[in-house]
This record gives C-alpha cells, sequence and structure tokens, in this order.
C-alpha cells in the first residue's frame, strides 16, 4: 500500500507522477485574543493531512502527494488588527494560479483544500479559469457544518485538539454571537474590528479537545468522500452531486 509523499521532505526521484496532490489553504490572521494567527492553515493542513492517509488506503492505485501549506491568504477583514497578513484577492489569484500551472507539469489531479472563508471567491475564480485551461483541479472547504464564524467554539475545539500548547484559554471571551448573516453587511462595510473589538465572532467557550477531535473527524470524512467521487460543480468545488445540467 503506497505511503502518502510529503513534497516539502520529498526528493525529486521519490515524487510520483500524474499523483493526485493535495494542497492546503489558509490565512496568517487575527483569531481572538486566545488563538495563533496559523489556526486556519493548521486546521487545512490537518484535514488534508487526514484526506491523504485515507485516500491512499482506500485507492491504493493513485499515488497522493501533500503539498506544502499556502498559509497567506485574503484577509483584509482583518486589517484592524496587529500581525495579520493578508496578501488580497489578486495575489492570492495569481499564486494559486501559477502553482496549478506548476504542478500539473507532473500531477494528475489537483485539489486545494481552504480553511479560511475570505479565500473562497479567490478559489472560485481561480478554480474556474483553470478548468477552462484545461487543468484537473478542485477545491473544498475545510468547516464542519454549524459550527460558528471565527474564533468561537469551534475552532477553539479544533484548535485544542491539534495545536493545545498554542491556546490561551485563560484569554477565551465571547465576541459578536449574532448569526453571520446578520453580521455580513456590518462585516463588508466595517471589517471585524467593526462589529466586535476583540476579533471573535462567537463564543469559545466551553470549547474541548474531545469536540475538536470529532470535528476533525467529521471534516476528513466528508472531505474524503468529496475526493474520492471527484464530481466539481462549474465554479471547481467538489459537491456530492452535480446539478443537472451543469458542465
Amino acid at each position: 500500500m503506497p505511503e502518502p509523499v510529503e513534497l516539502a521532505r520529498a526528493t525529486w526521484p521519490t515524487v510520483p507522477e500524474s499523483a493526485l496532490v493535495l494542497v492546503p489553504v489558509g490565512s496568517t490572521e487575527q483569531h481572538g485574543p486566545h488563538l495563533p494567527f496559523h489556526t486556519d492553515s493548521t486546521i487545512a493542513e490537518a484535514v488534508a493531512r487526514g484526506v491523504a492517509r485515507r485516500v491512499a488506503r482506500q485507492l491504493p492505485y493513485e499515488n497522493v502527494v501533500l503539498a506544502p501549506t499556502f498559509a497567506y491568504g485574503a484577509s483584509g477583514e482583518h486589517a484592524g488588527f496587529p500581525g495579520t497578513l493578508s496578501v488580497g484577492h489578486e495575489a492570492l489569484h495569481a499564486v494559486l494560479v501559477e502553482t496549478v500551472r506548476s504542478l500539473s507539469l507532473w500531477a494528475g489531479r489537483v485539489v486545494l483544500l481552504n480553511g479560511h472563508g475570505g479565500n473562497v471567491t479567490t478559489l472560485d475564480a481561480a478554480c474556474s479559469q483553470l478548468r477552462y485551461e484545461g487543468h484537473d483541479v478542485a477545491w473544498l472547504g475545510c468547516a464542519p457544518p454549524g459550527g460558528d464564524a471565527h474564533a468561537g467554539r469551534t475552532e477553539t475545539s479544533v484548535m485544542l485538539h491539534l495545536a493545545p500548547s498554542d491556546v490561551r484559554l485563560s484569554e477565551a471571551a465571547p465576541g459578536d454571537t449574532r448569526p453571520l448573516p446578520e453580521l455580513l453587511p456590518h462585516l463588508m462595510a466595517h471589517g471585524v474590528r467593526g462589529v466586535s473589538p476583540n476579533g471573535v465572532l462567537g463564543d469559545p467557550t466551553g470549547a474541548t479537545a474531545e469536540e475538536g477531535r470529532a470535528l476533525v473527524e467529521a471534516m476528513v470524512s466528508h472531505a474524503v468522500r468529496l475526493v474520492t467521487a471527484g464530481r466539481a460543480d462549474p465554479r471547481g468545488r467538489l459537491v456530492t452531486a452535480v446539478p443537472q445540467g451543469a458542465a
């Protein structure tokens, strides 16, 4: 049974051609006073790593490569907090497009696994362009259904499982707990700082590592189903079923 190849640690003779390449995409942005800047990147990488291992077991005929994580995304909505590093949509779009073009010289299929909601528009645009160019690329999101918006109980639980030493639980405090659809107009106009002075959208209190473990398991299992099915909508998003009439 072939093991996934971790690209950053590999040498060129050990990299299989026509492989499935998984690329985690995250961000470097504030996650309240209690979670680290690498939260989105860590979650995306953990899901990608879990998917790589399971797909290698389930599809032994398919070689799997785990690419290094993109740790910078489109995080302009968090610009009011020191430490946030945002490359913006145009730069992220260019990097994703050129990365997939480069991977396509030797890889088979490319799947981007996204850990940051601010990257969604860019991923749709980049994957749509790349698929038009003929590249076999798609993307999926790493977020459990029903989770809170940002640095709340969901992400705090996940990080207590994945990187407990980086979680400052004593600093965790509720932020703006209104539903995201209600917050969105204010977020678009004023950024996260304008609606939540501590940078939290949700309530992290009550988060546990056990809950985080279950959330990661759910995200990995869902992603494996999407990756193995290999069905994408016109935007390049992996889906359980392609809508009737979609190309």
